[in-house]
């Protein structure tokens, strides 16, 4: 039985308002709150990660925003790139929880989350990407409704020879040992 970890990647304050605020902010928050809750109550590990290019630490901007904040002894991880598991201890610290399978959530869609969620699988993880449980801002080429669907359609059944991504609204997702 693999165990599983919530990954809530750049829930920023600092992306989810302002001029390039991502698509649809209000309705994320209210999914993601669910999520968390769901992920809390059922004793899943809630892993926050935070691209310390936003705002920078200390910012107001920085911060996760209070919707889903972390709670005392939740797992907070600072990166400097899109993957989230570059030049960090992630791996690691799932590693070391027994963790084998990651439900990805957050912002923004064709960056950290592609790019985390590509990652995961080469290292072995089975992914769910909760299909509208990440956003992101309207690109000069895409609306952010067209790239959030091309991530989708792109990472639903990628993988490896160890990992596996699948892509699930969030009314069908299900947390727990895989």
């Amino acid at each position: 039985m693999r165990k599983t970890a919530l990954l809530v990647i750049d829930v920023q304050i600092g992306l989810l308002e302002g001029p390039e605020a991502v698509h649809d902010p209000d309705g994320l928050l209210a999914r993601l709150a669910r999520l968390v809750a769901a992920a809390r109550h059922e004793r899943i590990p809630v892993v926050y990660v935070q691209d310390v290019d936003v705002g920078g630490p200390g910012t107001r901007e920085y911060e996760i925003h209070p919707t889903i904040s972390a709670r005392e002894g939740e797992l907070s991880i600072h990166k400097t790139a899109c993957d989230s598991f570059f030049d960090t201890e992630l791996h690691d610290e799932l590693q070391a929880r027994g963790i084998g399978h990651v439900v990805v959530v957050g912002l923004k869609s064709q960056f950290c989350i592609d790019t985390t969620a590509r990652r995961a699988t080469s290292l072995g993880y089975d992914v769910t990407l909760v299909a509208d449980g990440h956003s992101t801002s309207d690109s000069p080429v895409l609306s952010a409704k067209q790239v959030i669907a091309h991530v989708n359609s792109t990472l639903d059944g990628f993988g490896t020879r160890t990992g596996a991504c699948e892509v699930r609204p969030i009314e069908m997702i299900r947390l727990g040992d895989r």
